[in-house]
């Protein structure tokens, strides 16, 4: 899994990525990360601008919490599934 890289620095890579001085595979080397890394945040900076259609940031990350959310309440529903069987199958006469 690659590092994961702060706001901050990605701002800074992307700000210096739209000046147009250097090119992206320069920009990469200068900030010592990969070609694809600044492909793929200058992309998602015109996503957030406005520039181009698709999923903001703030979408990604809420639809991100919303799935692991969902996955729990289904793990917890799970869980009192089995319980009441269990509970249900010691309460039956015998």
């Amino acid at each position: 899994m690659p590092k994961k890289s702060p706001p901050e620095f990605k701002r800074d890579v992307v700000r210096v990525a739209r000046r147009g001085d250097l090119s992206q595979a320069e920009v990469a080397a200068d900030f010592d990360i990969s070609v694809e890394s600044v492909r793929r945040w200058v992309r998602q900076a015109h996503v957030d601008d406005g520039v181009v259609d698709g999923q903001t940031s703030a979408e990604q990350s809420e639809l991100v919490q919303l799935r692991r959310k969902a996955r729990r309440l289904e793990m917890e529903n799970e869980i009192l599934h089995r319980a009441a069987a269990y509970f249900a199958a010691g309460s039956l006469p015998k």
